[in-house]
């Protein structure tokens, strides 16, 4: 059984986390290493519901943020163990995103008396369908578990702040024709050569770039895979190519599917996943406070994180954590020690009231 060490650097304990393998769905090993580590401390109340472990102080300050990271990770790449090289730890989940996981642990064990309580959550299955995810699951079986006034989602930001996110929206797109046998293919209808038209429109689709407080979004439309045939000898009588709608959060996921269903016009059209954007809400104080204090500098979240889940539950809610998010599910993916570090220090230092607001994230003496 896989054992962590909370007295470890973020960096060290990062390496334990990524050496514990976790591809999504089999994340329990790694869930009861969490779970074992925070059980002794006793400023914490832990609370397990499936694979996801939630650390929580009860101190009655004025105001509650929860801080979240997944556990899980895509599926691994020849790229297990880490390794630390020159400032830069590699291998899966490095960025994506246990050096996130490792602040959260090492935050939870060595701030006892935060000036504002605190609810760690450390959560399964966010890589995969919104069926499964953790935070989903947790929402739906323990709301309580969710309420504060401000979240933080440790994903991987260049160790900055990214607002909102963007919604997320798969379809698929079906032509039908006929079969026939290939040697006689004009008594059949070719599918596949039907579909020709679906990629003429999705190769001319010019994204939408909304400015929402400040921050320009990117959409994006794109087939993300195509099938269709059943034999070598046989014209296909159907070809599916789905499609992948990244959306900025100014539409509802009823507007984005509008939008979809229009733009493929003639077609057989079927929604098969959905996840709505985020705005976002840096007009909230809780959310204008935390910006002050790790630099004031924020980004746009292109891609679809579970700062989403918060805001739909009426909690303003920001991505901040080590990592480029370019070298998320990558081979090479990895993580600068650098970024570790200073996500660490600047949110012990927001969280014991030390904090001075600057950009380098030295804490005050």
């Amino acid at each position: 059984m896989a054992t962590l060490d909370l007295s470890l650097d973020a960096v060290s304990l990062t390496a334990a986390l990524v050496d514990i393998e976790s591809v999504s769905r089999d994340e329990a090993e790694i869930a009861d290493a969490v779970e074992a580590a925070l059980r002794p401390l006793e400023h914490l109340e832990v609370v397990r519901h499936g694979h996801t472990v939630v650390a929580r102080t009860d101190l009655g300050r004025g105001e509650r943020v929860v801080i979240a990271g997944h556990l899980d990770t895509v599926p691994v790449n020849d790229n297990l163990p880490s390794r630390l090289e020159d400032g830069v730890l590699h291998g899966l989940g490095t960025c994506d995103m246990k050096g996130g996981d490792a602040v959260i642990l090492r935050l939870a064990a060595t701030v006892p008396e935060p000036v504002r309580d605190v609810t760690y959550v450390l959560y399964e299955a966010e890589e995969i369908d919104a069926t499964y995810n953790g935070l989903r699951l947790l929402a739906e079986a323990r709301p309580d578990l969710m309420d504060a006034d401000f979240a933080i989602l440790m994903e991987p930001s260049n160790a900055s702040v990214e607002a909102g996110c963007q919604g997320t929206l798969r379809a698929e797109v079906r032509t039908t024709g006929e079969r026939a046998h290939s040697a006689r293919s004009w008594r059949g209808v070719n599918a596949i050569h039907g579909a020709a038209e679906v990629l003429n429109r999705l190769a001319a689709y010019e994204p939408r770039r909304p400015v929402i407080d400040g921050l320009e979004y990117h959409e994006g439309l794109n087939a993300v895979r195509i099938s269709g045939g059943v034999a070598g000898n046989v014209v296909p009588d159907e070809c599916v190519v789905e499609v992948n709608f990244r959306f900025a959060p100014d539409r509802s996921e009823a507007e984005a599917e509008a939008f979809v269903r229009d733009y493929f016009e003639g077609y057989d059209v079927r929604l098969t996943d959905m996840s709505p954007g985020a705005l976002p809400g840096l007009d909230r104080p809780a959310a204008k406070a935390f910006v002050e204090a790790v630099g004031g500098e924020v980004a746009p979240k292109f891609g679809w994180t579970d700062v989403a889940r918060f805001t739909a539950l009426g909690v303003p809610a920001v991505n901040f954590g080590p990592g480029d998010p370019l070298y998320a599910h990558k081979q090479d993916e990895h993580v600068p020690v650098e970024h570790i570090e200073r996500c660490e220090q600047q949110l012990r230092a927001w969280l014991t009231g030390a904090t001075s607001g600057r950009a380098t994230g030295e804490v005050d003496a």
